[in-house]
């Protein structure tokens, strides 16, 4: 059984940066894309970075293009996603996400993926 945490979030003031980090276990040799996306309360969760199930292929969206980062490394089960130039609108729920192994390539169709963690909290405070 697959098991995704995330961690790093937490309450931070505009203009700093954030690495969020996302801890896969438990068959994590079938894993393949993997993504995150956040939501805000009574909003819609929203697509905000994917990779590849390399990493080597990366898809933004529009509203993280430019300050957020994503990476993998599939030797430790791990995926990041640092935050540069927090903004008050970037507070949300981030939540990590991953697709089946036969599934190698980023979307950002929430639908597709198949496993998520909990989320964490990031707060930015202006």
């Amino acid at each position: 059984q697959v098991q995704l945490v995330e961690s790093g979030g937490g309450l931070v003031q505009a203009g700093a940066s954030l690495t969020l980090s996302c801890a896969a276990s438990g068959g994590t040799g079938s894993l393949g894309a993997m993504g995150w996306f956040r939501q805000v309360p009574e909003n819609e969760r929203e697509f905000v970075a994917a990779c590849s199930a390399s990493g080597r292929s990366t898809y933004y969206g529009d509203s993280a293009k430019g300050r957020f980062t994503i990476s993998r490394d599939n030797a430790k089960s791990t995926m990041t996603l640092e935050i540069h130039t927090l903004r008050p609108d970037d507070t949300a729920i981030y939540y990590c996400a991953a697709r089946p192994a036969v599934s190698i390539a980023p979307t950002p169709r929430s639908w597709k993926y198949n496993y998520w963690g909990r989320g964490t909290q990031v707060t930015v405070s202006s």
